[in-house]
């Protein structure tokens, strides 16, 4: 892991700790997945922890699309289990290059927790 990428994550953790929230990237009922760069057939959720870096994304393919927010609670309730059963992993605060760490989604309730 690069030290920027272990900088992003520990931002991520840190902001979303203090304000409850993450945001993700939708247009409609469709929210942004990428192809993982790691794993074969393996599709990664971006997510920020804040709105602002959230909508730096929203250009060039993205630009229809929109920041929303996931409360840490509903993230927990609902979207953990889903992304787990579908196999999508979690890329919290990539950069503007989108890079970033590649997680389990359970790894990251457990950095969480």
């Amino acid at each position: 892991m690069s030290e920027q990428h272990q900088q992003q994550y520990q931002r991520f953790l840190d902001e979303v700790a203090a304000n409850q929230v993450m945001w993700g990237l939708s247009f409609g009922d469709e929210w942004v997945v990428c192809e993982s760069s790691e794993f074969e057939d393996t599709e990664v959720m971006p997510v920020w922890s804040s709105e602002s870096e959230a909508k730096a994304q929203c250009i060039d393919e993205w630009t229809e699309y929109v920041p929303f927010e996931i409360t840490l609670a509903e993230f927990l309730e609902v979207w953990v289990e889903d992304m787990s059963e579908d196999g999508v992993r979690i890329g919290p605060n990539w950069d503007a290059d989108l890079d970033g760490l590649e997680l389990d989604v359970l790894e990251l309730v457990k950095a969480l927790a």
